[in-house]
C-alpha cells in the first residue's frame, strides 16, 4: 500500500484539483527562491545550490504549462458559460492572464541571475538587489494570483463545467505532459 505524506493529490480525473495541487508546488518553489534571495550575498552552500537549481526548473519548465492549462483550456470553457455567478468570476480571468505576462520578465530576470549565481558563484550588488526584488515581486504577485484562483474561479469551475468538459482539460493538460489519462483500471479475474 502506497504511503501519503503531506496533504492528498489530485489526478487528471479532477483537473481543478490537479491546479491547485501546483500551486502548492508554486508556493513551495517560491519559498525556496525567498529563502535563496536571503542568502544570495554569500558563497553558494550545496543545499542553497539545489534549492536554486530545482525552483529555477521548475518555473522554466512545469509552470509553462500550468499557465496553458488556465489560459489554453480552463478558461476558454469558463467563458462560455452563461450563468451571472461565472459572470462575476470571468471578470477576473483578464487580470490573471495579464499576471501571467507581468510575471514572465520576472522569470527570466530571476532565471538568468539565478543561473549567474549558480555558475560563478557570486552577484554584484545591484544584480543581487535585482534577485531580490524580482523574488519579492513575484511571490507578492502570486500570493494574490493563486488566492483569487483556489478561492473563486476553481471551485466554480469545478461546479460549473460538465464532466466531458471536465475530461477534456484533462486530457488537454495530460498531453502537455506527454502522459495518458487512465480512467480505468482493468483487474484481471480468475
Amino acid at each position: 500500500m502506497p504511503v501519503q505524506i503531506g496533504a492528498p493529490t489530485h489526478n487528471f480525473t479532477d483537473p481543478t484539483g490537479l491546479l491547485s495541487d501546483c500551486h502548492r508546488r508554486v508556493e513551495m518553489f517560491l519559498g525556496a527562491l525567498e529563502a535563496v534571495a536571503d542568502v544570495i550575498d554569500c558563497p553558494a552552500t550545496e543545499e542553497t545550490s539545489r534549492g536554486l537549481e530545482s525552483a529555477l526548473r521548475y518555473f522554466a519548465q512545469a509552470a509553462p504549462k500550468h499557465t496553458a492549462d488556465e489560459e489554453e483550456s480552463l478558461f476558454p470553457r469558463l467563458r462560455q458559460i452563461r450563468d451571472p455567478e461565472v459572470a462575476a468570476a470571468i471578470s477576473k480571468l483578464g487580470q490573471l492572464e495579464d499576471e501571467h505576462r507581468w510575471a514572465a520578465p520576472l522569470h527570466a530576470d530571476v532565471d538568468r541571475l539565478g543561473s549567474q549565481y549558480l555558475s560563478s558563484g557570486n552577484l554584484s550588488s545591484a544584480e543581487v538587489d535585482d534577485f531580490r526584488k524580482a523574488v519579492a515581486s513575484l511571490a507578492s504577485m502570486y500570493k494574490q494570483h493563486i488566492g483569487v484562483e483556489d478561492s473563486l474561479v476553481f471551485p466554480l469551475a469545478a461546479r460549473m463545467l460538465s464532466d466531458v468538459e471536465k475530461m477534456a482539460i484533462a486530457e488537454e493538460m495530460a498531453r502537455r505532459r506527454k502522459v495518458r489519462v487512465v480512467t480505468e483500471i482493468s483487474i484481471g479475474r480468475d
